[in-house]
């Protein structure tokens, strides 16, 4: 009797646990921001600088009590690309806050009409842009994802590019902009080269990598997924170059999507990346994935870190296929927690996000669904672990926002976060 008492105990917290929610910490019908004043808030409507239902929120990470949010310039009247609201605000929907500043985020010519400056004329005192040349290079176009590594450092990927869905223009190159965190100075801008660049390159994400106790020595792991291949960056040597190989384009067969009710074929490459647990000699495996994609891929950073080999064809066979995730298993982001070894995925399709303990082999019976919410994770963008164990989830409904309408009498945008060792109890990754 004692025993059955037991195990009915144990199926019960199994079930509880198995059912624990990520819980909604901020949500937005509409991007609204602490502008200046009314007036320049005004102002900006008024100059169409600030169009509210072109915003859409998009990426983020956690710093202290900072949680970084990024707005890219997808159409033209998007106020700030870098942003952050506090954690501890007990607002349901608070407003952005500008980072650094707002004229680092301010870009005053209506691209859309093709104008090549920012600021209007080119000696304006505010201009951003000239001749081709950024003015300030604290200054952030239009940013999709950032991270912050363990230095106190936020790394953001500025693609450089503005009016995206309308009329693109190129206002400054893509470029990496590296601030410190604990002073909120610049540190660093990083200009990538012609050589970095292929054709329809687009370069989006960033993934950090940095030794133990050596903040000098960083990496940046940069993927194109419009040109299937990864930029790696030294800090130390504030180099970069350009590695190729085929696990960087997408699938054929898995580029076809159903999110918010939009259908819609997207034939995007590589774009997730995580970083694995360190090694006893120090060396992590870098995973990887195409966003039009089903499939884990998997490196040694060593060899991207070594240009002369990374670049050769000789690292062809350094790369592994990790496993698949099974049908309509595409995934934007991932992020792995080293504590647990789990490496936590979202799951586009399915509304969801997923996990997979990297121990175990990778298929969809070792792979676990920590979250599904028709309403909450229409298209989870972005997720990020902070050093709370932590797992936080960015969804932006993006198809509808691309191909139809938002209904801004709708929570659009959500922000949810949920306890690592919570969420996958009751899971294969537990």
């Amino acid at each position: 009797m004692m025993c059955f008492k037991v195990a009915l105990l144990f199926f019960a917290c199994v079930s509880i646990g198995s059912a624990v929610k990520l819980e909604e910490k901020f949500r937005w019908k509409e991007v609204s921001y602490a502008w200046p004043s009314d007036a320049a808030k005004e102002e900006a409507i008024t100059g169409k600088r600030y169009v509210p239902e072109n915003n859409l929120l998009l990426g983020l990470d956690v710093h202290k009590d900072r949680l970084f949010i990024t707005v890219p310039r997808w159409k033209s009247g998007v106020a700030s690309s870098l942003n952050y609201v506090k954690v501890s605000s007990v607002e349901a929907s608070p407003v952005l806050v500008p980072y650094p500043s707002w004229e680092a985020n301010t870009i005053e010519a209506d691209v859309s009409q093709g104008q090549d400056r920012l600021g209007g004329r080119a000696d304006a005192p505010e201009a951003k842009v000239v001749d081709g040349q950024l003015r300030d290079n604290s200054s952030i176009i239009s940013t999709f994802r950032i991270q912050v590594d363990e230095c106190d450092r936020l790394w953001v990927m500025d693609t450089g590019l503005a009016d995206i869905l309308g009329s693109p223009k190129q206002i400054a190159p893509p470029a990496l902009v590296i601030f410190d965190l604990n002073t909120d100075t610049l540190i660093r801008r990083y200009t990538f080269t012609s050589s970095d660049l292929g054709h329809n390159s687009f370069l989006a994400n960033v993934i950090v990598d940095v030794p133990k106790h050596e903040c000098g020595n960083a990496y940046a792991y940069v993927p194109d997924l419009g040109g299937y291949g990864v930029v790696v960056y030294s800090f130390k040597d504030n180099k970069s170059w350009r590695v190729k190989h085929n696990f960087f384009h997408f699938d054929p067969l898995n580029g076809d999507f159903n999110v918010g009710g939009v259908n819609f074929q997207w034939t995007d490459g590589v774009f997730g990346m995580a970083l694995g647990k360190p090694s006893s000699e120090g060396s992590r495996t870098v995973y990887f994935h195409a966003l039009a994609s089903t499939k884990e891929f998997s490196v040694p950073n060593f060899v991207l870190q070594n240009e002369t080999r990374a670049t050769s064809s000789d690292a062809y066979y350094d790369y592994s296929l990790v496993g698949d995730r099974g049908s309509n298993g595409q995934a934007t982001a991932e992020a792995l927690h080293e504590k647990t070894n789990v490496l936590f995925y979202t799951q586009v399709n399915k509304d969801g996000v997923g996990c997979w303990k990297a121990d175990k082999p990778f298929n969809p019976d070792t792979q676990g669904l920590v979250d599904s919410d028709s309403a909450a994770l229409v298209f989870p963008n972005d997720l990020k672990i902070d050093g709370d164990d932590n797992l936080w989830i960015l969804s932006d409904r993006l198809p509808v926002f691309m191909y139809k309408k938002l209904n801004p009498d709708e929570f659009n945008y959500r922000i949810l976060k949920g306890k690592v060792n919570d969420l996958i109890l009751g899971t294969p990754c537990e």
